[in-house]
C-alpha cells in the first residue's frame, strides 16, 4: 500500500493589516484625518459592529465595512490638475470662512478628492487632487525628490552671486532651504522674474529661502510638477489628467 499522505492544512487566513481610517483612505472614500473622526463619531461599522478605533486592523477584501450605513466600496481613481488662483485656501474646509480649491469644484460630480501637495494661499498656479491616496504620497515623499518648478516675482534685480546663493542654501529655523536650480527669467528697473525648481519642498521654502537674504516675493506661480506642465489652464479651472500623464508621474516617482 502506498505510504499515507498527512491531511493538508489550509493556510490560516492573513491577519488585517492596515488601521480601519487607513483602509477608508487607501480606498479613496475620504482623508485619513475625516476617516478618524468618522470613526471616533461611530459612524463607521465592520461586520455590523461600531468600531471607535480608527486604527483598529481591518481588512475591507474580507470584512463588511459601513460608513453612515453605506457600503464602502474601492472609489473610481480620479487624477485632475487645477490652476490654483492667489487667495484660494488649499483645504476641505477654513475656520475663517476663506474661500477654498473645494469652491472651485462645486457642482462637478467629483467624489472625495485630497491635495497632492500644497500651495500656501497667497501663491498660484499647478495643484494636483487626486483620491489615489498611495499615488499622491508617493508623489509628496521626500525621498522621491519629484521636481517643482516655479516662476517667481522679486522685488529686486538679481546678480549671479543671488542665483548661486540661492543653490547654496540657508538654515533657517532648522531647516535647510536651496533651490536645485534657479535662472533669471527676465528683468525690469525694480522687479524680475526668476524660474526656481526645488527636489524638496518645505513650508514656505522659496519664501523662507528668498527672505534670508532680504528679498521678497511678490508672486509665485508653480508651473510643473516633474514632466507635468501648467500649460495654459486658465486660472481657476481645472481639468482630468490623461492616462498618459498619471503614468508618467508615477514613473517619476517610482522607487
Amino acid at each position: 500500500m502506498p505510504p499515507s499522505r498527512p491531511p493538508l492544512r489550509h493556510a490560516a487566513p492573513q491577519a488585517p493589516r492596515h488601521g480601519l481610517a487607513r483602509v477608508l483612505s487607501k480606498l479613496g472614500v475620504c482623508s485619513r484625518s475625516q476617516a478618524e473622526k468618522a470613526i471616533r463619531e461611530g459612524r463607521v461599522s465592520v461586520d455590523g459592529k461600531v468600531v471607535l478605533d480608527p486604527e483598529r486592523p481591518a481588512d475591507a477584501q474580507r470584512q463588511r465595512i459601513l460608513l453612515d450605513n453605506a457600503p464602502v466600496s474601492e472609489s473610481r481613481r480620479v487624477y485632475i490638475a487645477i490652476n490654483k488662483p492667489r487667495g484660494i485656501v488649499v483645504s476641505a474646509a477654513d475656520e475663517r470662512g476663506r474661500d477654498t480649491v473645494y469652491d472651485l469644484l462645486r457642482d462637478a460630480g467629483l467624489p472625495w478628492l485630497g491635495p497632492v501637495g500644497r500651495l500656501d494661499k497667497a501663491s498660484e498656479g499647478l495643484l494636483l487632487l487626486s483620491n489615489d491616496s498611495v499615488w499622491a504620497s508617493r508623489l509628496t515623499e521626500p525621498r522621491h525628490h519629484v521636481d517643482k518648478t516655479y516662476h517667481v516675482q522679486i522685488n529686486a534685480i538679481p546678480d549671479q552671486a543671488l542665483l548661486d546663493a540661492l543653490l547654496d542654501g540657508v538654515v533657517e529655523q532648522g531647516e535647510r532651504l536651496a533651490a536645485l536650480r534657479a535662472t533669471l527669467l527676465r528683468q525690469g528697473e525694480k522687479n524680475a522674474w526668476l524660474e526656481i525648481v526645488l527636489d524638496e519642498g518645505r513650508n514656505r521654502h522659496i519664501r523662507r529661502l528668498l527672505e534670508a537674504h532680504g528679498i521678497d516675493v511678490l508672486r509665485l506661480i508653480r508651473v510643473a510638477i516633474g514632466p507635468l506642465a501648467l500649460g495654459d489652464l486658465a486660472k481657476g479651472q481645472w481639468r482630468h489628467l490623461s492616462a498618459e500623464e498619471v503614468q508618467a508621474l508615477a514613473r517619476v516617482h517610482a522607487p
